[in-house]
Order: structure tokens, then C-alpha cells, then sequence
């Protein structure tokens, strides 16, 4: 009985071994079977959706089969059946498998997008198909498989329309004008866009989109484009010119090709005046060599976002312009040039002329005339005060005086005919082009005048009006007068800076300039001059020549002077020659600007760069001496030097000053014959030079050193000595070293 158990236990081994193989070939078969039919179609869906790889282990063998050899004979027979229901269960596992495809097959556009089965799908099939691999159940699976080979064709259907919806999410109406302006930007873009840098970004915003159109939906104007459109049409309030740039006429583009030319258009007009506006229609660099603002030039990727994706695309187009409240109310008294402002125009009548005289002493009284026309002249050059007053006083007269100097006429302070006929024709035309000029200049200028870790503060100089303010929040915290430089070589440069110190009692280093156009000839004339003068001269190894003046109450810079450190060597300074304070014009210097009132200027500018120090014009003034202090700003304060010959004053009235350097004719002349964008280019200009070439000096002239060593022989430049070097200079013989405060 024994060996009859043993040769059965042998058979059932053999018995099973050839059935594990017999199935191993068959699924490899049928496996190779669906390889071998798989169309074009099925290896889409395949790719598509994601299947587990089959396990990559060899065909079982005799070994792998462990048997019971404590069992009876039935026994074996119970675990074979017993183990039946397992694998007849495992081919429904399969049959999932077969069910979930052939329903996606059938009916992928209703019931499940791609998407959705690609991630549930393997999930299910996962298990199956590692059941089939393991269990030997698996023929089902093979002769399940082979049954929805019809299905998949069908899906196959899907797969080939996809990449039309993958490929552009533009509605079909956009879908002809987007594909218009694809090949127009692959093609002509530089028909449209002649800078690089807008023509990238252009492409790059349009690719992003598929090329959709952003200023038509559908053939009709969306609510962007209709705020752009008004935005350019009023291009002249903001003193730029509506014809630089042109709105396409999107009724007449009823087809492809024309809302494709249309929208890439509008885009390169938005970006023209986005960038104008916010840079200006001419470069400072045009105008004169004298000038350098930093550069801010929009991004035009950022134009692109943000003008079509707000909510108020025409208020977001304005934004570019400068932000500035001066700006602005030179704005608004454009628009009332123009006759857009409200009142009536007022007329002087003629009559005889009016003239106001001071008193001079006890000797002889004021004498005030009196005139009905007074009223109305005093409307007419915005007087509030005592504004129905019939006499001719000081206030007006001075009004007056204002105007004429305004008008380049001989500033009387008289009512004359030739000042009644100017102010009833005021060369309107006149006025409108100065307030333009002026608003492009505006453009120059940084966006943020201050600092705002110091309360946006900042100094801020104009020219014309010869005035100094130091503005905090918002708000004027001090003003002085100023003398600026004289027209010509010597006029004062239009900058933005930063003042980093104060110097007091600071020594004058004379600019090269001065020393030899002005001082060598002199000496040429006379030998001692410049000791009469109180100047030191000094001759460096190399023949140069070094003019220096010590701190003193004759200095020429004062006590105090103001370091902004520049290309132009300019600053700001005290000066011995208060008297000319007093004069109406007052362009004398050399280019610096000297401050009236510098002790007080330097109190409110240390106070607002240090608070907790509590300087006063007192505390400044007790440092004077014949040492040098520098008081170092922690945060450097922004300097702006302008040129502003019209400008809206504190009671709202537009006033106009003299073009003391021309600059005024020179832009009106440019923008009226320019060249469109080319006034946007850079002009080269020769850069100041400040070499000191190697002089022979006549005979008798007093040289403060021997250029062996002494003085500032071969030492720093001009520039460094000015405004402060790695290592400062050893100080001449005669002056104690120089005390540094650094706070």
C-alpha cells in the first residue's frame, strides 16, 4: 500500500509539473498572440494607459511543488479540490479586467473622461493581472483578452481627435484669428514690434495663450481693448501725441487676416505708449550732454499682464505716467490751456498804463493808483486776496513783474499796453508747448522721488525758479533761494543723486576748469593773485597744477558744504557772497549751487537722517573752525536737480519761468521736427574731462610745494579729494588732521 502511495504521490508530482508548464506556454502564447495583433490603434491606448509589466520570473518547476506527505490518498484529493474554488475564483479577476476596458473602449466620451480611467484603470487591472501570473487559474485571462480585440478599434477613433483639443484651448470662433497671429509673429513680428526685447515678450504672451486673440472675442472688442482704445484716443491730456499710436479699425476686420493685423497692432501701440509715457517720447540724452536721470524702462511682459488682465484695463495703461502731484496739476492747467478748463476767459480792457511805487524813506510815499480794471486784473493773474480791490498795490504789481519775466518781456512791474495785449493773447500756443515740455521732463525723472525708509524725503532743486525744497510725506519741510550755474558751459547739470555727507569747514579743491581757463592765465597777468586770494598752489611731479583753497570764513565754498557725489563734480554749498540772494536772476556760479541759509539746511537734513541727534542751526555753527567734519548720513537722502519753467505754485496758480538755458526751445524744436522713436535713442556725448595737463608757471608765481613729495603731489584725483577716497590724502603742512563724525 505504501508503494502504491509512493508511485501515485510521484504521478501527481509529474502530473502537476506538466500542468504548470502547459499553462507558462500557453500564457506566454496568448500574450504573444496579443502582441503580434495589436494595430497601431491598441499601442495608442496602451501608451495612454499605464499596464503593470508581467513578472519576469522562470516556469515553476518540480521543486517549487511542496506535497502533504503525511496525507492519505483522499487527502491529496481534498486539497486539490479544496484549492479548485480558489482558482475558479481567481478568473473572475480577469474578467474585471476585460469589463473595464471593453466599457472605456465603448464609451470613453460619455461615461469617463481619459484622463479618469488612465488613473483608475491600472489600479484594477494590477491585481489581475498579477493573480494571472501567480495563480493557475490564469488561461482565463488569455481567452477573455482576445475577445474585445473589435472594441479597441473604436477607441482607437478617440486617441486620433484628442491632440486637436490638446493642442489649443481657443474657442472656436478665435480659433481662425489665433492661427493668423501665430504665423504673422513666425514670420513679420518685426513689422510690428521693432525693439527686441517687446518682440520676445510679445511672442512669449501670445504662445502662452495658444495664440488666442486678447483684444476680440469672437470677432467683437473685448472690455480690454475698449479701455485701451480710449486710453490712446486720449493720449493728449497726459501731453503725448494720440497719432503715435494708431487704433486699428476692428469693424472692417471681418476676416482672419485683418483681426491677426488688427490685435498685433493695438499691442504695438499699447507698448508705445506704456513705454513713453512711462520713460517719455524723447531720451534726456537728445536734449543736451548736461543731463543724466537713471534709467526706468517699463517691462514689457509686465505691460502685457497687467494691462490685459485688469478690471479697468485704461486706468491700469495710465498708471505708466509719472505719479508725481506736481505732474499731475501741470495736467489739469493743460487741459484749461486747451479751453477744457471752467470759467470764463477775462479780457483787460485798454487804458492807461499802471505803475506802482514804493516808498523810499520819509522823503517819498508809497504811491498806489487806482483803476477799474485792477479787479479783474487780479482775477486774470489768480490774486484771491482782496480780489474785488481796485488799487494798483505791490501785490499786484509784483503779479505783474512775474508775468512779464514769464513772457521774456522787460519785467517793469507796469501795466502797459504791450502787457495788456500779452496778457489777453498770451501765446497760448506758447504756454501749452512750455507745460508739454515740462511734463516730458517729468517722465525723466525717478518714479520715486525719496526714500521711504526716511519718510519718502527727499531735496529737490528747480533751476529756473532758482528755489531749493526739502520735501518729507508729502509735505514741504523747508525751502531756500539758490544761486545755480550761468548758461553756457557753466549752467548746472540736471541730475538725480544721492547726498551721502556734509562736510563743514571744507576746503575747495578748484576744479580743473576754473584752473585753467580761468586761474593760470590770470597768473600769466599777475603772479600773486592767487596768494592775494588766499589759494594754494601746488605742482605735481608730472607738471600738473592743484589749486586749493583752506576752510575759512573766505572760503569760496563757505562753511559747509553738501556732498552728492556725481559725474559733474557738482554739489551744494555755503557762499561768502550773500548779496546775490537778492537778485531775481540768479544763475552766477560755476555749476554748484550755493544755498542761502545752510546751516538750517544742514540742521533739516541731519534731523531727518538721524532724528535722535536733535542738530540745530546753533549746534552747526558751533563746529566752525579750521577742520574739516564730515557728517555721514546713515540713509542717504535723494537729491533731484530739475528744470521746471512751469509749474503749479502752493495757491494753485500755473506759473511760467525764464528758459534760462534753452532748454525749453531746444525739446518744443525736437519734438516738432523729430524723427518719431528715434528720439528714443541714447546720444553718445563726450564725457567731462578733468585732466590737468603739465604747465609751465611764470616766474614769481608762490608754489606751496616742491613736487617732490609734498602737498598732493601724485596724489588722489580731484574727484576723490572731493568726495572721499579709500585713503584720504596726507594734510597739507599747516592744517591739523582732519576730524572725522560719523553718526
Amino acid at each position: 500500500m505504501r508503494d502504491c502511495l509512493n508511485h501515485r504521490a510521484g504521478f501527481d508530482r509529474v502530473l502537476m509539473t506538466v500542468a504548470a508548464t502547459f499553462l507558462t506556454v500557453s500564457a506566454t502564447s496568448a500574450l504573444a498572440q496579443d502582441q503580434a495583433r495589436s494595430s497601431a490603434a491598441e499601442l495608442a491606448i496602451e501608451a495612454a494607459i499605464p499596464r503593470p509589466e508581467p513578472a519576469n520570473v522562470p516556469p515553476p518547476t518540480a521543486a517549487d511543488i511542496k506535497l502533504d506527505t503525511t496525507a492519505t490518498v483522499q487527502e491529496p484529493t481534498k486539497d486539490a479540490t479544496s484549492k479548485e474554488p480558489v482558482k475558479a475564483e481567481a478568473t473572475p479577476a480577469p474578467e474585471k479586467v476585460e469589463t473595464k476596458p471593453s466599457d472605456v473602449a465603448t464609451t470613453p466620451a460619455t461615461e469617463a473622461p481619459k484622463s479618469e480611467t488612465a488613473k483608475t484603470e491600472p489600479a484594477k487591472t494590477e491585481p489581475a493581472k498579477a493573480e494571472a501570473a501567480t495563480a493557475p487559474a490564469a488561461p482565463a485571462a488569455p481567452a477573455t483578452a482576445a475577445a474585445p480585440a473589435e472594441p479597441p478599434k473604436d477607441v482607437a477613433k478617440e486617441p486620433a481627435s484628442e491632440p486637436v483639443k490638446a493642442a489649443s484651448n481657443v474657442p472656436a470662433a478665435d480659433q481662425p484669428a489665433a492661427d493668423k497671429i501665430k504665423d504673422a509673429l513666425s514670420a513679420k513680428s518685426s513689422r510690428y514690434f521693432d525693439r527686441k526685447n517687446e518682440r520676445a515678450a510679445v511672442e512669449k504672451f501670445y504662445g502662452g495663450r495658444d495664440f488666442a486673440p486678447v483684444w476680440t472675442q469672437g470677432g467683437s472688442l473685448s472690455a480690454a481693448a475698449k479701455g485701451v482704445i480710449a486710453r490712446l484716443k486720449d493720449a493728449a491730456s497726459d501731453g503725448l501725441n494720440a497719432a503715435d499710436y494708431p487704433v486699428p479699425d476692428f469693424a472692417a476686420a471681418t476676416t482672419p487676416d485683418a483681426l491677426a493685423e488688427a490685435e498685433l497692432k493695438l499691442t504695438a501701440s499699447m507698448l508705445d505708449y506704456a513705454r513713453q509715457a512711462q520713460s517719455g517720447r524723447m531720451h534726456w540724452s537728445q536734449v543736451s550732454a548736461d543731463i543724466l536721470y537713471p534709467e526706468h524702462p517699463i517691462d514689457p511682459s509686465e505691460v502685457l499682464t497687467k494691462v490685459t488682465t485688469a478690471t479697468d484695463a485704461s486706468a491700469t495703461l495710465d498708471s505708466y505716467n509719472p505719479p508725481q502731484k506736481l505732474y499731475k496739476e501741470l495736467k489739469a492747467k493743460l487741459a484749461q490751456l486747451r479751453g477744457q478748463g471752467e470759467g470764463p476767459v477775462i479780457e483787460i480792457t485798454d487804458g492807461p498804463a499802471l505803475k506802482y511805487t514804493p516808498a523810499r524813506g520819509k522823503k517819498q510815499a508809497e504811491v498806489v493808483v487806482q483803476d477799474p480794471r485792477v479787479p479783474q486784473l487780479r482775477a486774470k493773474l489768480g490774486i484771491t486776496e482782496n480780489a474785488n480791490d481796485d488799487h494798483y498795490d505791490a501785490t499786484v504789481a509784483e503779479a505783474v513783474r512775474k508775468f512779464q519775466d514769464g513772457a521774456e518781456m522787460k519785467a517793469t512791474g507796469v501795466l502797459d499796453a504791450p502787457t495788456v495785449r500779452a496778457l489777453n493773447s498770451p501765446k497760448r500756443d506758447k504756454q501749452i508747448d512750455t507745460v508739454l515740455v515740462n511734463m516730458e521732463r517729468w517722465r525723466w525723472l525717478p518714479r520715486d522721488l525719496g526714500v521711504p525708509s526716511l519718510g519718502d524725503a527727499y531735496v529737490i532743486l528747480n533751476i529756473p525758479d532758482y528755489t531749493l525744497k526739502v520735501m518729507q510725506r508729502g509735505q514741504q519741510v523747508w525751502t531756500t533761494r539758490v544761486v545755480t550755474g550761468k548758461p553756457g558751459t557753466h549752467a548746472t547739470p540736471l541730475l538725480s543723486e544721492t547726498m551721502k555727507y556734509i562736510t563743514v569747514n571744507p576746503t575747495w579743491n578748484v576744479p580743473p576748469s576754473i584752473v585753467y581757463n580761468e586761474y593760470l592765465p590770470a597768473l600769466q597777468q599777475d603772479p600773486t593773485v592767487l596768494q592775494r586770494m588766499g589759494l594754494r598752489l601746488e605742482q605735481n611731479r608730472d607738471g600738473s597744477v592743484h589749486i586749493s583753497q583752506p576752510p575759512g570764513e573766505a572760503n569760496a565754498l563757505g562753511r559747509i558744504r553738501f556732498n552728492f557725489p556725481n559725474k559733474f563734480l557738482v554739489y551744494q554749498h555755503d557762499t561768502p557772497d550773500k548779496h546775490l540772494f537778492a537778485r531775481e536772476d540768479r544763475a552766477f556760479s560755476h555749476g554748484c549751487m550755493r544755498v542761502q541759509n545752510p546751516d538750517q539746511y544742514a540742521s533739516v537734513l541731519l534731523n531727518i537722517a538721524m532724528p535722535n541727534e536733535h542738530y540745530t542751526p546753533e549746534r552747526i555753527r558751533g563746529m566752525y573752525g579750521s577742520s574739516e567734519i564730515d557728517l555721514k548720513f546713515p540713509t542717504p537722502i535723494p537729491v533731484n536737480i530739475t528744470y521746471q519753467t512751469a509749474f503749479v505754485d502752493d495757491g494753485g496758480k500755473l506759473q511760467f519761468r525764464k528758459d534760462v538755458y534753452g532748454r525749453d526751445a531746444t525739446m518744443i524744436n525736437i519734438l516738432k521736427n523729430g524723427r518719431g522713436k528715434d528720439l528714443e535713442n541714447v546720444v553718445a556725448h563726450s564725457q567731462p574731462s578733468y585732466s590737468r595737463p603739465a604747465t609751465t608757471l611764470p616766474s614769481g608765481v608762490a608754489v606751496a610745494n616742491s613736487g617732490f613729495g609734498g602737498g598732493f603731489s601724485s596724489g588722489p584725483s580731484f574727484f576723490e579729494r572731493l568726495f572721499g577716497a579709500p585713503t584720504p590724502p596726507p594734510a597739507p603742512v599747516g592744517r591739523r588732521q582732519q576730524r572725522v563724525f560719523t553718526r
